[in-house]
């Protein structure tokens, strides 16, 4: 068979034309919508809660298996990142501070926490009808932002549970990438990349499935999470790579390093959040296609 044979065949599989079908669908829901502005929007919520969620996290984790235990393994996460920005030690001193957080303040914590599903849920809002001339649903009031934010408390009181698998198995990719064997870097990227995979992709299954405006069922919010874990984990991936780049965040800030950072890591949430709210969009047109739309449950 010729490489155009193949070519051809490839194109009139079903599976190929169903997934071609799905995503010029999926366009068509984003056509006047501009994805990277919206996902502009909710990073604003996803910066506020950035701190505040690992506070919480870290605070549940010191708790459940004690301070030093949590230490130690945030210590193996600093060293399996790279070097080249310092963010090694960024992680140690943010984990071991966390741990020391007296439970008012974690409290207190709980309400920025809290935010980025309220943000979620306003990028979902505008993505979750097709035609651009619509109104999307609207989040009404403060009393639906709180019912939001009620929903997403769940997800930081597990939190703890996903934070340890990715600080478990820190000390082995700390030892892979301290060997300088390709194989060995190799493998640890691939380990990192699935648990990352398995960490986020229940988290979005839930987000999509309870914060959105629109409901899908949970077959669509299965899919739909974990294809959009799949390409979350792997930018994740890329995250750590760029660490790696020995450049001087500060240059374009004017020598600012602080700012530099942390511009650079509200550029990757923003990435992390248009992945999101794009996944959103994908689950709600696999819902089309699993159910018929007057089934379709619109939350309050």
């Amino acid at each position: 068979m010729s490489s155009s044979d193949l070519r051809r065949a490839l194109r009139d599989s079903p599976r190929v034309r169903w997934l071609r079908s799905l995503f010029g669908d999926v366009r068509t829901r984003l056509a006047g919508h501009d994805l990277f502005l919206v996902s502009a929007g909710v990073t604003f919520y996803a910066a506020v809660a950035l701190v505040p969620s690992l506070v919480v996290a870290v605070r549940l984790l010191a708790l459940l298996v004690g301070r030093e235990r949590v230490v130690a393994l945030g210590e193996a996460v600093g060293s399996a990142l790279p070097s080249a920005q310092g963010a090694g030690t960024v992680v140690h001193d943010l984990v071991a501070a966390a741990t020391e957080v007296s439970w008012p303040a974690v409290l207190v914590a709980l309400v920025p926490a809290t935010v980025y599903g309220e943000g979620l849920r306003r990028g979902f809002a505008r993505v979750s009808v097709r035609a651009p001339a619509s109104p999307p649903p609207a989040v009404r009031g403060r009393t639906g932002a709180w019912k939001v934010r009620l929903r997403a408390l769940p997800l930081l009181l597990l939190a703890p549970v996903g934070f340890l698998a990715v600080l478990e198995v820190a000390p082995y990719l700390a030892r892979a990438f301290g060997s300088g064997e390709v194989t060995e870097s190799a493998l640890a990227v691939y380990v990192a990349l699935n648990v990352d995979w398995l960490v986020v992709s229940p988290v979005l299954v839930y987000v999509y499935r309870l914060l959105g405006p629109v409901r899908p069922g949970w077959k669509a919010a299965l899919w739909g999470g974990y294809a959009t874990g799949a390409f979350v984990s792997g930018f994740l991936q890329g995250f750590v790579l760029f660490l790696a780049i020995p450049v001087d965040l500060g240059a374009p800030f004017g020598g600012f390093t602080q700012v530099g950072g942390a511009v650079a890591v509200c550029l990757w949430l923003w990435v992390f959040t248009a992945l999101t709210v794009y996944g959103y969009a994908v689950t709600l047109e696999l819902q089309r296609r699993f159910v018929p739309s007057r089934h379709q449950r619109v939350s309050p």
